[in-house]
């Protein structure tokens, strides 16, 4: 996926205000068939796959035994039992080592169509398209070729994700611009999660920062079993040291990641994320801070030698 086809402002608002599509085929895909594929995965990572059932789709985490996140997952789970781990790319290997399974990345593509027209445009490719649900799974056939199709995304916009064989994915791009949804690229991605608050591995998640410091409680079945309980337990009995926050800043200086965060002159924190935010025309960024802060707290946030004024605000931004 470049950074950018035609700009990316152009591309993140045409994702808030009508449709844009994403080649997210980067990320991984580790099929499970065998018969205890949903006891592997209730059992491995830290959602209650019970919650749902075959055609759904769920978020969880894989976690180290000190509770941190190796990488943050969504199950497509097929209505025939088949479960597909989508993990980030770098951390495929990981997550099949855990889990067992095939790696069938380099057989598909995903093509992610996003924004408050997705549906409409994708039903006008494919009918079946638009009629999957948020967080829904559905095995359905475009044009005599076989795809799996699911309510998922990473815009905080509705849409769908479409995983589909590899050689069939540029035929499938260009029907869907044809009707209209906008090519976008990596910067537009990153700048369509930050505003909607959702972490990115390497940044608000990793390898030493577990999914109670991420505000990410509610991916966690403290009642089931899973590599990393045991810290996460402890943790939550003594309180996190730091948590995840968003601030809005004053002006249009975008914040950058490791930038410090100040209160009263003294660090209480760094930046994870932070960037201009093309909706609200200003600064916005994600940051651990001292769990002494809260919600409409003023702070500084240095950048580049500069103090810019910011208040922590509650996420999602937009």
């Amino acid at each position: 996926m470049p950074l950018e086809y035609s700009g990316t402002i152009r591309e993140h608002l045409a994702c808030r205000n009508s449709c844009a599509m994403f080649d997210v085929s980067h990320l991984g895909t580790v099929r499970l068939t065998e018969s205890d594929a949903a006891h592997r995965v209730h059992t491995t990572l830290t959602n209650n796959l019970h919650k749902i059932e075959p055609g759904r789709a769920q978020y969880t985490h894989l976690l180290n035994t000190t509770g941190g996140v190796l990488d943050d997952i969504i199950v497509w789970w097929h209505h025939d039992g088949t479960i597909d781990v989508m993990p980030n790319a770098s951390n495929t290997a990981s997550v099949r080592d855990a889990l067992g399974g095939e790696d069938i990345t380099r057989d598909r593509a995903v093509i992610a169509v996003q924004g408050p027209e997705a549906k409409h445009i994708s039903s006008m490719v494919c009918p079946d398209f638009g009629e999957v649900g948020r967080f829904r799974v559905a095995d359905l056939n475009w044009n005599g070729i076989p795809c799996t199709v699911a309510g998922t995304g990473y815009t905080g916009e509705p849409g769908i994700e479409i995983s589909i064989p590899i050689d069939a994915a540029p035929s499938l791009w260009n029907a869907l611009a044809d009707k209209g949804a906008t090519p976008a690229g990596l910067g537009a991605r990153d700048t369509l999660r930050l505003e909607a608050g959702l972490p990115l591995h390497g940044h608000e998640l990793g390898p030493d920062i577990t999914p109670l410091q991420a505000g990410l409680s509610w991916v966690v079945a403290f009642d089931t079993e899973f590599v990393g309980k045991e810290a996460l337990v402890a943790e939550r009995e003594t309180g996190v040291s730091r948590q995840l926050v968003g601030i809005s800043t004053e002006g249009r200086r975008p914040p950058r990641a490791d930038s410090r965060v100040i209160s009263g002159g003294t660090d209480v924190g760094v930046v994870t994320s932070g960037n201009f935010s093309p909706v609200l025309q200003h600064g916005i960024a994600m940051a651990f801070v001292s769990p002494m802060l809260g919600i409409g707290d003023s702070v500084n946030i240095d950048i580049r030698g500069t103090e810019v004024p910011g208040t922590i605000t509650s996420m999602p931004f937009v």
